[in-house]
């Protein structure tokens, strides 16, 4: 008996010395289908490690805002995270060749824009030790106003939402007036008069309740930015080899999965707009011309600042 209880308590210890808690910061809501995706991949390890690696999911900013998650995931402050990935243009422009208007605007673009991506985004990360697990985009951007837009030149002045640097770009040369917002502040920054207009995905359009503060929208589908979840590589070397490889597993499963729930929503959430009284138009042509002319200025002033890996990766992308 004596035994018994000596052993039981060396393989509790044993168990409790290996199994670990991660703690995972995500900038989005839980009803956001990004952080669903998550919560399941964190399902997905729990199921395939026995509970050996048990991740906790701290959505909407709640752990650490959106701005310093990569931090805290390269300082080891936590082990694993989310983040959009265009917000680090501003060390490498590699970061936000997804996010530049009018580049890759398909589901099918922009798959073969991550796979030229990929090998220098996961170069550029590990110079900071961070490696990349998955990346999901969100439906492809659409414009949300107080009335339908039929050119550009209607939105001279506006005071426009951005959350990144292409898209305060983009909004000063429509005319409009860049305001950095993050998705959380949406209704507020209408309901205060910050912003007046917004391009952004149909998802952050439902999740933000858009017809409480605007009237129409124009799946003008501008980019198809993403997301990546990033662990900080010395916390992945730490875990045994069969764990290491759960986490790959499920990253991979994750990054299928999100694809396919990116997809549903740009449909199920387009229609969940029209559904909220908000009218859903289709693009002239006058204002489509007006938006692919600085999508060109854009990509061209990208070109001239960009490093040799990002004309990289948009060089493999067109060819």
């Amino acid at each position: 008996m004596k035994y018994t209880v000596i052993c039981a308590a060396a393989i509790a210890m044993a168990t409790s010395a290996t199994a670990q808690s991660w703690d995972m910061p995500t900038p989005y809501g839980d009803s956001t289908f990004h952080t669903q995706n998550i919560m399941q991949f964190a399902d997905d390890l729990r199921e395939a490690t026995g509970g050996e690696l048990d991740i906790t999911i701290h959505s909407a900013g709640s752990l650490f805002p959106h701005s310093e998650i990569k931090s805290a995931v390269r300082n080891r402050s936590v082990p694993i995270g989310e983040f959009f990935l265009s917000t680090l243009s501003n060390e490498d422009l590699a970061f936000g060749v997804d996010s530049q208007p009018f580049v890759a605007t398909s589901y099918e673009d922009a798959a073969t824009l991550w796979e030229a991506q990929r090998p220098v985004i996961t170069e550029l990360l590990a110079a900071q030790g961070l490696m990349p697990l998955f990346s999901v985009p969100w439906p492809p951007q659409g414009l949300y106003t107080n009335g339908e837009i039929s050119g550009v030149e209607d939105l001279n002045g506006l005071r426009f939402r951005a959350y990144n640097a292409a898209l305060e770009e983009f909004a000063t040369l429509a005319g409009a007036a860049p305001v950095q917002i993050e998705a959380s502040d949406i209704p507020q920054a209408f309901a205060t008069g910050q912003v007046a207009a917004m391009i952004t995905s149909p998802s952050t359009g439902v999740n933000s309740t858009a017809w409480d503060f605007v009237t129409h929208y124009s799946p003008i589908n501008a980019w198809v930015p993403k997301n990546i979840v990033v662990v900080n590589q010395r916390m992945f070397d730490g875990l045994d080899a069969e764990t290491q490889a759960a986490v790959l597993a499920a990253a991979e499963t994750a990054q299928t999965r999100g694809w396919e729930m990116s997809k549903e929503e740009a449909t199920s959430m387009t229609a969940a707009l029209a559904d909220n009284g908000i009218i859903v138009y289709e693009p002239s042509a006058e204002l489509t011309e007006g938006l692919q002319t600085i999508g060109a200025t854009m990509l061209e002033n990208w070109n001239a600042n960009a490093s040799d890996s990002a004309k990289a990766i948009l060089e493999a992308y067109q060819n």
